[in-house]
């Protein structure tokens, strides 16, 4: 086995060889390097076609139109280019968003941004399991809500919404429904020609691609989403998104995405073959937890808590393995997740919470691994936890001092 192994799939995945073959073809006086917008010559006509190319493979992935596609630098932009291009353009209409408590940062924060701009916004809370039920969607809209954003796949517990019930209520609504697609695509199927979805953002390098380059959906049939602009220059992506096209990761992506389509059942088969022996073998440890929906979950995460440890203390005592507290976006802050508290769990679970994330170069002799590593420490820090013994013996857990916590 290679060290470290990683198990952090759902902050970045690997890129793929085929993928950076790809990418490298794109690069250097020999690649295709030329300006796709630049069609007076061969070299700008090439890479416009590798452009296009990609948006068809980016399509073909989640059931659109290629016209349907804009690129933008990841699912960051891509959801800031949903929300506030949707908020902005349609502000005559309403003023009003929906949203969920359990949402990545990338959307949380653009709700913060559009309340201090003067957008109303509604955070649902969850179930115990982190499904959101349509019915709760449906007493949050208003006359005057404009868009609902909610996630396809939680990027921490790896849960699934039902995108199917959600769009049709939105739509017999009249609203608009964005998702953020990011850990999703490429593992689950999605067909936006019949899921009533109006924008969805994607990330490359959630999907074997490189880092720096994503798109988003934004459905023009039957009806035309408008979007505002977050740049404006040289109009490319029929202005939505200005700015000289990144032919090499643009071209990567599609790829990623050809690949991903092309495998995507066998190889998510695996990968619940592998969590679900990960799972197996953590679960016969004394109090560990489940975060997250015993069955509407993606392949590739496993959200678990071990009661009793802190689980930077287990990460620090398995530095071979790669895993995760949570989102790698928020892994500097030293508060506990936000969507493991929006689903209920308290303090005390929510900081012995590791996010273990599978994908498509996972092998049968990690997981057996990080099994056995895993009961080893967590069994050696309970030892010499003070969180052990008041847990075992029923006190309050969040009266316990996490400073001393090894």
């Amino acid at each position: 086995m290679e060290w470290p192994i990683y198990l952090d799939y759902a902050a970045t995945t690997p890129m793929d060889p085929r993928v950076a073959a790809v990418l490298g073809q794109c690069l250097g006086r020999d690649g295709l390097f030329g300006n796709p917008s630049s069609s007076t010559h061969v070299l700008g006509r090439a890479a416009a076609r590798a452009v296009e190319s990609a948006r068809d493979h980016v399509a073909t992935l989640v059931g659109a139109d290629p016209q349907e596609i804009v690129w933008t630098s990841g699912a960051t932009e891509a959801n800031n280019l949903a929300l506030f291009g949707v908020m902005r353009a349609h502000a005559r209409k309403g003023r009003h968003l929906v949203t969920s408590q359990t949402e990545h940062k990338a959307v949380l924060d653009i709700c913060r941004r559009l309340e201090r701009e003067g957008c109303a916004v509604t955070y649902l809370a969850s179930e115990a399991d982190g499904l959101i039920p349509p019915e709760r969607v449906a007493a949050a809209l208003r006359p005057d809500t404009t868009l609902v954003s909610l996630m396809h796949v939680n990027n921490e517990t790896g849960v699934v919404q039902d995108l199917a019930a959600i769009g049709t209520l939105t739509r017999s609504r009249g609203v608009l429904l964005h998702v953020d697609a990011a850990q999703g695509a490429g593992k689950l199927p999605l067909d936006l020609r019949t899921l009533p979805v109006d924008l969805l953002s994607l990330s490359a390098h959630k999907l074997y691609g490189p880092k720096g380059v994503g798109a988003l959906y934004v459905r023009q049939r039957p009806h035309r989403v408008r979007l505002e602009p977050l740049l404006y220059g040289g109009g490319q992506e029929r202005g939505l998104r200005a700015g000289t096209l990144p032919t090499h990761q643009i071209a990567a992506m599609g790829e990623a995405c050809r690949i991903a389509h092309e495998n995507m059942a066998p190889e998510q088969n695996r990968i619940r073959t592998l969590r679900d022996r990960l799972w197996q073998g953590l679960a016969t440890l004394d109090n560990v937890e489940l975060n997250g929906h015993p069955e509407h979950n993606v392949a590739g995460i496993l959200n678990v808590s071990f009661v009793g440890i802190a689980a930077e203390a287990l990460l620090t005592a398995l530095p071979e393995i790669a895993v995760a507290t949570g989102s790698a976006c928020t892994s500097a802050s030293h508060e506990p997740s936000h969507v493991l508290r929006a689903i209920g769990r308290d303090a005390f679970q929510a900081r012995g919470a590791i996010r273990f994330s599978l994908g498509r170069f996972t092998t049968v002799e990690e997981i057996d691994y990080t099994v056995e590593a895993v009961g080893a420490a967590v069994n050696r820090l309970r030892d010499l936890s003070p969180l052990w013994e008041p847990q075992r013996r029923g006190l309050d857990q969040n009266a316990v001092d996490w400073a001393a916590t090894p």
